[in-house]
């Protein structure tokens, strides 16, 4: 088997294991700068990519040749895109956690110390009433 054909397999797989197919997928193919000489000028060897359901978005013009700037800018886009169902997963995962911290049951002393500390705070502030208040009630 070619090596081109290996690295198309194992795009393809990691294409399928993350749920991203070739439809969702915008490619464009613009005109390089830089160096590379006249070869860069005349061909359009960058290759632009955007994954229509996540907008993530990917420019490559690593290399002279399109083909290798087309499988890089594929592996990059495909990293990014798993980079960010991690994150998403994380921050689902943070989430359940600080609600289930705040749902869980307050220990008996925890409870004993507030409620003794919401009692000093009322007798405070009776003692800052006004004259009028304490005469009228």
């Amino acid at each position: 088997m070619p090596p081109e054909s290996v690295k198309t397999m194992t795009l393809e797989e990691r294409m399928a294991q993350l749920g991203v197919r070739e439809e969702d997928i915008v490619e464009k193919f613009i005109r390089s700068g830089g160096p590379g000489g006249q070869n860069v000028n005349k061909t359009s060897t960058c290759v632009y990519l955007k994954h229509l359901p996540t907008g993530l978005e990917v420019k490559c013009q690593r290399q002279r040749s399109q083909l290798l700037n087309r499988s890089l800018a594929r592996h990059i886009l495909l990293s990014k895109i798993a980079q960010r169902m991690r994150q998403d997963r994380l921050q689902k995962q943070s989430l359940k956690a600080q609600i289930m911290r705040r749902n869980r049951k307050k220990p008996k002393r925890l409870k004993i110390k507030i409620l003794e500390n919401k009692r000093r705070h009322s007798e405070k502030k009776s003692t800052r009433r006004k004259i009028r208040e304490i005469e009228v009630a």
